[in-house]
């Protein structure tokens, strides 16, 4: 049986947003006009989820049902709600984690910023919620962002053969390192690693899941963040091997037992470098340096930080690979140093 809500145009609106809200508008068929005897009305197509009777309407059953096409991008699907000018600026990229859609929207967009959210619902019908991103700001590099439609903000994402448990709206995840993730999974078996900015296991959870180290700890000074860390050790159940501390990774990291060290932290991490050195063993040890750097600098600033700190303390270096993770900003990149640190 296909079901509708027959509503007067004028009450079309208000009733169509409320079932896109509470997720029972049927995609799937078209919102049509009826005349009848009556008068005028529009068919809006719902799904069983509406129950009996949504508001004063009741939830009838649809005699000429029209079916929709389902479109191929965003822009199609917005093209009868945003001018021409206005589908020029809409988005085009996205981000997924569990079931929930974020998405940048251009501030002249921002009365039609409903409809966009909306629109991606209907595009990922297993997505419940869409939150809009601001960027990110503060020490804690924590997201600043608002809830469009949906009515929870916290998800598990699945990754790689990981569970990452997060709140969007208080941890960033970024999609941009996705490789260096897996490049970690393949790291580390045996040995024993200290994240220094562990965040809420970006980088340590994928290792500890498919490398297996002897031991791992993870550090991390956001509260929140700390608390979706706990979370995700047990839900990948690596609570044998993976130890997490809340603290200033410059006061708590134990010095010379680490075989690798992790610094997954842009921003000001160089200041954390010589603490990322004495924390590895005596005998030597590799360290996965990351850094924004400007693009003409990329091959030698990261480089020469590491080389600095690693003479301030006595230490020789050994370069073993450069990496790009991503283009974090216009001229500005997201790089990743591995360097042997050895007596």
């Amino acid at each position: 049986m296909y079901r509708i809500i027959r509503v007067p145009p004028e009450k079309g609106e208000e009733i169509r947003k409320r079932a896109v809200t509470e997720r029972f508008l049927d995609t799937t068929r078209k919102i049509q006009k009826l005349q009848n005897a009556e008068g005028i009305f529009l068919e809006i197509p719902v799904t069983e989820a509406a129950g009996e009777k949504v508001g004063d309407f009741l939830v009838i059953e649809q005699e000429n049902p029209g079916f929709s096409k389902k479109p191929s991008s965003l822009k199609e699907y917005l093209k009868d709600f945003l001018s021409e000018v206005e589908l020029t600026y809409a988005p085009t990229g996205w981000q997924i984690l569990g079931d929930i859609i974020i998405v940048s929207i251009p501030e002249n967009l921002d009365e039609k910023k409903f409809l966009i959210a909306e629109a991606l619902l209907s595009m990922y019908p297993k997505c419940k919620t869409v939150v809009r991103d601001f960027g990110i700001e503060g020490q804690f590099r924590q997201p600043k962002r608002e809830l469009l439609l949906g009515s929870r903000t916290e998800t598990i994402h699945k990754e790689h053969g990981c569970f990452f448990k997060q709140d969007v709206t208080k941890v960033m995840y970024s999609k941009g390192n996705l490789e260096e993730r897996k490049r970690m999974s393949r790291l580390g078996k045996g040995e024993v690693i200290v994240d220094m900015f562990a965040g809420i296991g970006y980088f340590s959870i994928p290792m500890a899941v498919h490398s297996r180290p002897k031991k791992i700890t993870g550090i991390e000074i956001n509260p929140e963040s700390f608390a979706y860390l706990k979370e995700n050790i047990r839900l990948n159940k690596v609570e044998d091997i993976f130890t997490p501390i809340c603290g200033d990774c410059s006061k708590v990291t134990s010095e010379g037992t680490a075989d690798r060290v992790l610094m997954g932290y842009v921003g000001t991490t160089h200041h954390y470098l010589e603490p990322a050195i004495k924390a590895l063993k005596e005998s030597g040890g590799i360290l996965h340096y990351h850094e924004t750097v400007p693009e003409t600098l990329a091959r030698t600033r990261p480089q020469e930080r590491i080389r600095d700190a690693a003479c301030t303390l006595g230490k020789k270096v050994d370069i073993l690979e450069t990496r790009k993770i991503k283009k974090y900003s216009p001229g500005v990149f997201h790089m990743v140093v591995d360097a042997w640190i050895f007596k």
